[in-house]
């Protein structure tokens, strides 16, 4: 009998945060300033029925601009979690996000750069060939096809749509 039909397939969707889950207002940081894009609390419930990892990936360069901490980052994903587990019993299973400023050289973990995808496909032991990111900029595209997955671009409209078209036309 043939093993790898059993083996356990780790995929991700990965989300840019700004403009994709949230409306982008540049720099958001503060709760009550946080508006979810049309969809995307239902998007991130239907992918994980769907068995993926919701991954966030997203430039928060106003750390390094002293606009506000990463622990002010951290309480805000903590807050979207919240959110999520109370409206829809889901989650987001972790963000990663880089504080570097554009153009800060070879070694920024900063979106075109593929690193943080990186990190999270070491992390959750994930394969390529079934993760795909959706983002609103041409530097999310870029990252996912640095990091050798398939990149979308959202640019308005409801994002579970969105969602599930990729699914159905990629991943089935």
């Amino acid at each position: 009998m043939n093993q790898e039909k059993f083996k356990k397939i780790n995929k991700a969707c990965f989300l840019d945060r700004d403009g994709v889950i949230n409306e982008d207002i540049g720099y958001l940081y503060k709760i009550e300033d946080f508006k979810w894009i049309n969809g995307a609390q239902n998007a991130i419930n239907y992918l994980k029925k769907k068995g993926y990892f919701v991954i966030v990936v997203t430039n928060q360069s106003g750390v390094k601009r002293k606009f506000y901490s990463k622990n002010d980052v951290n309480k805000l994903h903590n807050w979207m979690n919240e959110e999520l587990k109370k409206n829809y019993n889901t989650y987001i299973d972790d963000f990663f996000f880089s504080t570097d400023l554009p153009n800060s050289g070879i070694n920024s973990d900063r979106k075109p750069s593929p690193i943080m995808i990186n990190n999270a496909v070491k992390k959750y032991n994930l394969q390529l060939n079934h993760c795909f990111l959706v983002g609103d900029k041409p530097s999310d595209i870029m990252s996912a096809k640095n990091a050798g997955i398939k990149g979308f671009i959202f640019k308005k409209g409801n994002l579970l749509d969105k969602v599930k078209k990729i699914i159905n036309d990629h991943f089935n």
